[in-house]
């Protein structure tokens, strides 16, 4: 069992504080099954502890045992970079050195950890530290996966994200930052049953805000959407459609800006040509 790290999300299924989802998470703890956790956290591990106590789990806290060193670490010169390479490191000794991720994102080394120290657990694989380098390098195209900090354009330079709660978004905002721009653009959309506050108070007021509802019944109704914003200092105009709000923000930019899509799972789903 793999378990990443804890934020707030889907509170009206999962409980109001990290412990509460964290019980919530823990139910794919199994008897005698070993579980990873992928980030240590002061309000959740002891959750976790207990939960693999009661079912004779073996409990591995990724963090404890791997660390990862990314170049745009050691070279904060690159900030229109999109750095993807990194050392692995296994209780302090380096282990494997320049690995390529085939994704992207600033929040990927705690996804990488666990991923590791999951490998560690399943011994009857025959896991090469080749086939570690070769599955990061493919793993987009291997899986299909897609809107990890996907680029799709550089001119003005594009991307998208699923991110969609107060950590993903922290994490997004973190990455944009590390790039030079003249104008930021937000194509932003949301669900209905999500608490939005943590989310729009993180959010910069001095972007241009494109809003737009994802085409799915529980997508948050647009006008909704930016009343709330407005609420926070966000100011932007409507559209019916997620498509819309990407064209209307192609429009906009120049080549210096950035173009930011997302809010929702259900945003960056719709994107054309994805």
């Amino acid at each position: 069992c793999l378990i990443t790290n804890i934020s707030y999300d889907h509170q009206n299924l999962l409980g109001n504080t990290l412990p509460e989802i964290a019980g919530e998470k823990a139910g794919i703890i199994k008897p005698h099954v070993p579980v990873v956790v992928s980030q240590t956290q002061a309000e959740t591990a002891e959750v976790f502890i207990q939960k693999a106590k009661e079912n004779n789990a073996p409990i591995y806290f990724a963090d404890k045992i791997y660390w990862t060193d990314f170049q745009h670490n050691r070279n904060q010169n690159s900030r229109n970079q999109n750095s993807d390479v990194f050392d692995v490191y296994k209780n302090n000794k380096l282990e494997i050195k320049n690995v390529v991720c085939e994704l992207k994102g600033d929040y990927q080394p705690k996804n990488i950890k666990g991923v590791l120290a999951l490998l560690d657990t399943i011994p009857q694989f025959a896991v090469s530290k080749e086939h570690i380098r070769r599955g990061f390098a493919s793993v987009c195209s291997q899986t299909g996966l897609k809107g990890r900090w996907q680029i799709l354009n550089q001119e003005p330079m594009t991307v998208c994200d699923v991110g969609h709660n107060e950590d993903g978004i922290r994490q997004v905002l973190k990455q944009i930052s590390r790039y030079k721009f003249e104008k930021l653009h937000l194509v932003f959309g949301a669900v209905n049953d999500k608490a939005l506050d943590k989310i729009l108070e993180q959010l910069p007021k001095n972007a241009i805000y494109y809003f737009c509802k994802p085409n799915i019944p529980r997508g948050l109704e647009v006008e909704v959407l930016q009343e709330q914003a407005n609420l926070y200092g966000l100011k932007g105009e409507i559209y019916p459609t997620v498509n819309e709000a990407i064209g209307a923000a192609k429009q906009a930019a120049n080549k210096q800006d950035f173009i930011f899509i997302g809010g929702s799972t259900f945003v960056v789903a719709e994107v054309e040509g994805l």
